[in-house]
């Protein structure tokens, strides 16, 4: 699992991806959401700009792994 920090309380799903290095663009994220391979907190998210909070974990494609935490 990988951790990455905001400076911020909360940032959307895509500008989160990005930050991450999970995607390089919104648009991924949106293909990402259709195919139901991102999960928040182990539910399919189907929302690219839902709010994150520290402590939530994004999974992508079943694979990749990221925490949202905070400075």
């Amino acid at each position: 699992m990988t951790e990455v920090e905001i400076h911020t309380d909360t940032i959307q799903l895509d500008q989160f991806l990005k930050l991450a290095g999970a995607v390089p663009s919104g648009g991924m994220v949106k293909e990402l959401i259709a195919a139901g391979a991102i999960l928040r907190n182990g539910d399919i998210e189907t929302a690219r700009r839902r709010k994150l909070v520290p402590g939530d974990i994004i999974t992508v494609d079943g694979s990749d792994t990221y925490r949202v935490t905070h400075s």
